[in-house]
């Protein structure tokens, strides 16, 4: 058809579409693109659970919605502090005011516990920021590393947003900052046992939270005890007393009552005037919260007892319960964790997790002797190394680990089923791996804590994480120094410089990456030296050096033929391939790459995983050659060997080459489809290939993060 036969059309685009769409009828020249924006984030919806027995405080509650109405007036953003004594109830308090006004945030409500106060690290402002950074619907690769920038993202994104959040437990005015929303219409509630006087200067409102009042705590005990209360008012009225109007005491007493219908109040009330008894030393006649908690301390079981003791010293602030049998010698840790939790002692916070008062952790905490303390610390921290690395095995089985000789033998350690259900345990433990890792430096056991970092790399290679990678292979570095290990320092090294790499801090990279192959062939180990080459050869290809990163792919294909490292052998000629076909390289890419699938082949179990990633790279290898059938063909091939692994990574690369070599061969509409694919792959993992896919979609994506590798 002529030109001047051609009809002038239009395309519109109406109604809702997610992704990419193709208008079509009778095609004549270009395909038009209509891209809709991706489905937005779910509000979030982060508040606990309203209290179950919350009584009075009907002045604080005055108060802050006082404060509420007064900056709605002047359109400035509410900024209130609820500041007391631990256990006097100022979450419960926060809490029951946020959900009472929560339609009045329709952007949503943020929440996060600071640990200001729980005797593990307060959470640092990064982190939180992260977390509110997520929540807002930023995906994990875009947010920054450097926590001005993630403010400056965070403040962006909440400007003239109705939040509402509610910052539990703050340790300083100084964590407390960068987690303010940028908006006028927003609130943001503060928890703290401290004043926080440098946030009141700058005009929050502080609101002192006291002891209840003798006729709310009544209220209190009689919503948990029931009809006993009206039947010994008076025993009633002293128990609460005793209890110095702290609401967690009141509920602490409550509760041994509720539990035990056959008692008393009386009962109680005698065993709490026998603990006075004992604390009459302390010259303040109302009754302490540590006089309370030894109340139930000592109704447990010995076994209880001892959990009770010592989970309180777990380095993190959340745990689940195969942790305990770290510090059990034998008894049922589920069974004693469900003791604990009716006694009110552990709280429940989702399937199988629990955690601690910040009151009862610190109760806890001071009954374990010091022999105590260090068995049960090295005894956990020890444990998660264990799960961690029975989770490094199913991950990436075939990669180069060190034996690590337990001081005390890990018990009931999580048996994964595949590849999935490690990868999700250990993103699930991330923090409490992290805190282990800090935990272990700090008393100075330098290879358990070199140990907590190295296990962690399946977990940063799937998830990134790369603000953690790099905490956790800078303290890695240390250790090894510490130590006295010049193996695990280069190691680390290595890994310092990849994630430096990952995060574009190329000289960094550079640096490290050197000094890595440096002391490994000081040590004379050629495997290191060649891994680190590697990752220097990456280097090369992230900064855009295809020819050199070719060079070192090449000269380490000869020295792991030496090595007779058949496996590293097959990992360089996968990146070699690679290279050369983006070098128009295409015959010597094929020939390197037939030769990583038989090594990969032979190898004893067979590597699934890399002979599948070598098909990819063969058909990488076939688009080079404007071959477009056969590089369908093999990318279709190992599309469905990864999707059977579970390999998202992979199975986003395949997809990616089936668009491209359907775009090729004229067929649009298939195209797009993969394309999307890959890029709903590629978004859920952070890969650095999502801005490169979204831009042949014409989505609007963040600056991307080179790869580092995988292995």
């Amino acid at each position: 058809m002529s030109p001047s036969d051609q009809v002038s059309t239009g395309n519109t685009l109406s109604g809702s579409v997610s992704g990419g769409a193709v208008q079509a009828t009778v095609v004549h020249g270009g395909i038009t693109f209509h891209n809709a924006p991706s489905t937005p984030p779910p509000t979030p919806r982060q508040l606990l659970a309203a209290p179950m027995h919350f009584t009075d405080r009907n002045a604080e509650m005055r108060e802050l919605d006082e404060v509420l109405t007064q900056t709605r007036e002047h359109v400035t953003r509410m900024f209130a502090v609820l500041s007391g004594p631990g256990g006097i109830g100022k979450t419960a308090l926060a809490l029951h005011w946020a959900h009472r006004r929560r339609d009045l945030f329709t952007d949503g409500q943020l929440y996060v516990d600071l640990a200001g106060v729980s005797g593990a690290r307060p959470v640092p402002p990064e982190e939180a920021l992260g977390l509110f950074l997520r929540s807002l619907g930023v995906r994990s690769h875009e947010v920054p590393v450097e926590v001005a920038e993630q403010a400056a993202l965070y403040r962006s994104l909440t400007a003239d947003r109705k939040l509402l959040v509610l910052l539990d437990n703050a340790h300083s005015a100084a964590q407390v900052r960068p987690l303010a929303p940028n908006s006028p219409f927003s609130a943001v509630l503060v928890t703290s046992r401290n004043r926080l006087t440098g946030l009141v200067a700058e005009g929050a409102r502080l609101l002192d939270v006291g002891p209840l009042a003798e006729a709310s705590a009544l209220r209190l005990l009689a919503q948990v005890v029931g009809r006993r209360v009206e039947e010994e008012p008076d025993r009633a009225e002293a128990l609460v007393g005793m209890c110095a109007g702290l609401p967690i005491a009141v509920r602490v007493a409550a509760a041994r009552l509720a539990s035990r219908p056959h008692w008393s109040v009386r009962k109680v009330l005698v065993e709490l005037s026998d603990e006075r008894r004992r604390l009459s030393v302390l010259s303040a006649p109302e009754l302490s919260v540590q006089t309370t908690f030894d109340l139930s301390y000592r109704a447990l079981k010995p076994a209880a007892a001892a959990l009770y003791r010592r989970l309180a010293l777990h380095p993190g602030r959340e745990f689940g319960a195969s942790v305990a049998t770290s510090v059990l010698d034998r008894d049922d840790p589920h069974a004693l964790l469900e003791e604990l939790v009716d006694e009110n002692l552990v709280e429940a916070v989702g399937d199988g997790r629990y955690r601690f008062h910040d009151l009862l952790r610190l109760h806890a905490r001071a009954k374990a002797g010091d022999d105590e303390e260090v068995r049960a610390v090295r005894g956990m921290v020890e444990w998660y190394l264990a799960a961690a690395m029975a989770a490094d095995r199913v991950v990436t089985p075939h990669r180069r680990t060190r034996p690590y000789a337990f001081q005390v033998p890990p018990a009931d350690v999580p048996d994964f089923a595949d590849r999935r259900e490690a990868s999700a345990w250990l993103a699930e433990e991330r923090r409490n791996l992290m805190t282990c890792g800090a935990v272990a430096e700090e008393r100075g056991w330098w290879e358990l804590s070199w140990h907590l970092s190295d296990v962690l790399w399946p977990l940063f290679l799937i998830h990134k994480h790369h603000r953690d990678r790099l905490e956790a292979d800078e303290r890695g570095v240390r250790t090894a120094r510490r130590w006295g290990d010049r193996f695990g320092e280069a190691d680390m090294l290595k890994r310092l410089g990849m994630v430096c790499t990952a995060v574009r801090r190329f000289d960094e990279a550079e640096t490290h990456l050197r000094a890595s192959v440096a002391i490994a062939e000081d040590i004379e180990d050629r495997r290191g030296a060649a891994d680190a080459r590697e990752a220097l050869a990456l280097l090369h290809v992230a900064r855009g050096e295809l020819d050199e990163a070719a060079t070192v792919f090449g000269e380490l294909v000869l020295v792991n033929r030496d090595l007779a490292a058949r496996r590293s052998l097959g990992l360089v000629l996968i990146n070699l391939g690679r290279v050369l076909s983006g070098l128009g390289r295409v015959e010597e890419a094929l020939d390197a790459l037939d030769e990583a699938t038989a090594l990969f082949r032979d190898l004893a179990p067979p590597d699934r995983y890399n002979q599948a990633r070598v098909v990819v790279a063969q058909a990488e290898a076939y688009l080079a050659a404007d071959d477009p059938a056969s590089a369908d063909q093999a990318a279709r091939r190992g599309l469905a060997e990864l999707t059977d692994l579970g390999a998202e990574q992979g199975m986003a690369e395949s997809h990616e080459v089936i668009a491209e070599a359907a775009e090729r061969r004229g067929e649009p509409v298939r195209a797009a489809e993969h394309w999307e694919r890959a890029l709903r792959l590629y978004t859920r993992l952070g890969s650095s290939r999502a801005a490169q896919v979204a831009a042949r979609l014409g989505v609007p994506e963040g600056d991307p993060e080179p790869p580092a590798g995988d292995g």
